[in-house]
């Protein structure tokens, strides 16, 4: 706690407004925004290789939280004032810190990737920063953060066969099956009653959304392969246009099927259904527009 308290004692408002900006790049939100930016635009093998490092990482991270139950900073040490504003997103336990494990796992996975150098450098920085403002703005310890960071380079480094298209059908199915896992272990065999209601239905949520997510990355890995193919070459406008429209039919199904599903199948099975939509969306429908945007920038340059 040494390090929390003298991070407080230094802070000034302006710092302050700048690392809430740049943990923002360790949300869910940034994850899926790159990984489908990748994997519609630029490579498909770099964007299951992406993936497969950030859905890795969320089970590994959920394991850990529910296992270990480590409460946050300011639940272990009342005095301790945390940035008031970043307390919202900070739900879970505190142990390993989930930001730094996707910021590091996906800005990981671009660095190692890219050939510009200048980019390089701009990944890796990111990639310190973030796990700097879980620091700064007193939402993890240093154990939280340096776990979850040296975690997600092992599995940059252990899943770089996959951006060379290398397993990437076995690697998925394992994580399936890792995901099976996880339900019944937070449903079967993990306790309620030693945790709070709240840090249980973080955990309870995060086992079906993967669940959900993984198996439509499954099927969208064979049914690209069979029968869609889809190229992710395009003009630099249509591939903005790609992706501008992408982003809305994934945040329409995702968001639009949460209250129906919920009503009829309950929230763990309606959440898991609706990733498992969300996903099969961005992978397997969005696509089959893909052609069109290629002919549209063939059409404009003649």
């Amino acid at each position: 706690m040494s390090v929390l308290y003298f991070l407080e004692s230094i802070r000034v408002p302006f710092i302050t407004q700048l690392m809430l900006l740049i943990t923002h790049l360790g949300e869910e939100t940034a994850f899926l925004a790159i990984a489908l930016i990748v994997f519609w635009c630029l490579d498909k093998n770099r964007g299951y290789y992406i993936m497969s490092v950030g859905f890795a990482g969320i089970l590994w991270n959920q394991f850990l939280k529910v296992l270990c139950k480590i409460p946050r900073p300011w639940v272990k040490d009342p005095d301790f004032n945390a940035v008031e504003d970043a307390i919202p997103e900070a739900t879970g336990y505190s142990f390993p810190s989930g930001h730094s494990q996707s910021a590091v796992g996906v800005f990981g996975c671009m660095a190692l990737t890219t050939r510009q150098k200048i980019l390089r450098w701009v990944y890796i920085a990111i990639a310190v920063l973030v796990p700097f403002s879980r620091l700064y703005l007193g939402v993890h310890t240093p154990a939280d953060v340096i776990t979850g960071t040296f975690s997600a380079v092992a599995l940059v480094f252990f899943f770089s066969f996959l951006n060379e298209g290398k397993h990437t059908k076995i690697v998925l199915w394992t994580l399936a099956g890792i995901s099976v896992l996880f339900v019944l272990f937070v449903q079967l065999i993990l306790d309620p009653s030693t945790m709070d209601a709240d840090n249980y239905a973080t955990g309870l949520e995060t086992a079906y959304t993967m669940l959900g997510a993984v198996l439509g990355l499954v099927v969208v890995y064979h049914v690209d392969e069979k029968w869609i193919h889809f190229d992710t070459n395009a003009i630099w406008w249509a591939q903005i246009l790609k992706v501008l429209g992408g982003l809305v039919v994934v945040l329409g199904v995702k968001i639009g099927l949460k209250t129906p599903l919920n009503a009829l199948m309950g929230d763990s099975f309606g959440r898991a259904v609706r990733y498992f939509l969300t996903v099969l969306a961005a992978g397997c429908l969005w696509p089959l527009s893909f052609r069109w945007f290629s002919k549209l920038g063939e059409k404009k340059e003649a």
